[in-house]
């Protein structure tokens, strides 16, 4: 939220500001979004809402999502029974 607003922690605007505050900057910020997509066409709200890699930008399949392609999980696995690596 303060990087939205280009804030330090640490300046008297945020250390003020309460949870109340954070809570109804938050919500503003969805309806504002939600606005702004309501303006499009539904073939480009459908592209705009569309998962995007965060570096190129070519759309993803979905598949996975919040999942780390990179986790090994037999690895976790055996770590977590005591194993070693």
């Amino acid at each position: 939220m303060l990087r939205i607003f280009q804030a330090l922690p640490t300046e008297k605007r945020a250390r003020e500001m309460t949870d109340r505050d954070y809570l109804w900057c938050a919500l503003n910020l969805l309806l504002d979004e939600e606005e702004e997509l309501s303006r499009l066409c539904p073939e480009c709200r459908a592209r705009a809402e569309a998962e995007r890699c965060p570096v190129c930008g070519r759309e993803t399949t979905g598949d996975g999502v919040g999942e780390n392609a990179s986790f090994d999980r037999e690895r976790y696995e055996r770590l977590r029974r005591g194993e070693m690596a």
